[in-house]
């Protein structure tokens, strides 16, 4: 697991990133200032966000500037498509977009608002609990965007940071199936501590792994598969067998329709082993997920239509 990940620059940034905001922003009210050497309306921005974030130290007010030349990964990571763009962060967690406020007494207004809000403490608290949240919408980012390698690299340093949560753990999980690294993945999900294992993103996160246990070896097989089925509507175990090769292999609208069309011919076969299937697979993409919404929406009216 050790090879998986960022490479060193990304790693780096990384790095910076959890040190000059997120561990301040766990006490302070951090303001993030993304900006660029060639910038103009930076530059004017610039000195503005210094003279009143500096009137704001004593009551837990930082600034950190982010040069998005320089730090690409994570300017990619906040989305961030002009500049300057700034916001504000506590706790880990951005709570304000401060890029339209230019002025002193518009930087002035929004600062006193948020620290009547918060519970920022202007000498520091040690030891406090890392709020992870943006953390994880990086990871879950980066593994929707089909980057396994990557976000399985960013779990991990989640679950350093945090390794009682099972949203990291399941992250990373799910992160090292996609990148296809099984055999880790199962790894991972023994060593997690008893209390861990009934959280419903873990079991998600096994569900998925019991899936991806079913990947046809190449395209071949699974091209044979697809024919097989198609072949011979009738033979349930062809369908079956195609579908969870589907599924394994990220064709989920393939499998779902072979499925569906296998409870709507004989929902009672082999004791309902296609719907078995497709909650499985309903529990391992996540109920909230659109798909998994739209896709039952479909077997309510086979069922009930």
């Amino acid at each position: 697991m050790a090879s998986l990940g960022l490479n060193l620059d990304e790693q780096k940034a990384v790095d910076r990133f959890k040190k000059d905001v997120v561990e301040p922003s766990m006490s302070k009210l951090v303001i993030i200032d993304f900006w660029a050497e060639w910038c103009g309306p930076c530059k004017a921005l610039g000195p503005v966000l210094e003279k009143v974030c500096g009137e704001y130290a004593d009551r837990g007010v930082v600034l950190a500037k982010i040069d998005v030349d320089e730090e690409k990964f994570i300017a990619a990571q906040f989305q961030v498509k002009s500049i300057p763009t700034v916001y504000a962060m506590f706790r880990g967690q951005p709570v304000a977009d401060l890029t339209n406020a230019r002025s002193e007494s518009q930087l002035r207004q929004v600062f006193d608002e948020l620290l009547s809000k918060l519970p920022i403490d202007a000498t520091g608290v040690e030891g406090a609990e890392p709020d992870i949240e943006p953390l994880l919408e990086m990871g879950e980012q980066v593994l929707a965007a089909g980057d396994g390698e990557r976000a399985a690299a960013i779990f991990m340093q989640i679950a350093e940071m945090a390794p009682d949560n099972p949203h990291a753990q399941a992250g990373m999980v799910r992160a090292l199936i996609a990148a296809g690294h099984a055999k880790e993945a199962r790894a991972a999900l023994e060593e997690l501590p008893e209390e861990l294992r009934s959280d419903p993103a873990i079991a998600q996160a096994r569900s998925l792994l019991e899936l991806a246990s079913e990947a046809p070896q190449d395209e071949g097989e699974l091209a044979a598969l697809r024919e097989a089925a198609k072949a011979d509507p009738a033979d349930m175990e062809a369908q079956l067998a195609f579908a969870q090769a589907a599924f394994a292999a990220g064709q989920r609208d393939e499998a779902a329709g072979t499925l569906l069309a296998m409870i709507g011919a004989d929902p009672e076969w082999n004791e309902g082993a296609a719907k078995a299937k497709l909650l499985q697979i309903f529990e391992a993409v996540g109920l909230e997920d659109p798909w998994v919404a739209a896709t039952r929406r479909r077997l309510s009216l086979l069922l009930f239509g």
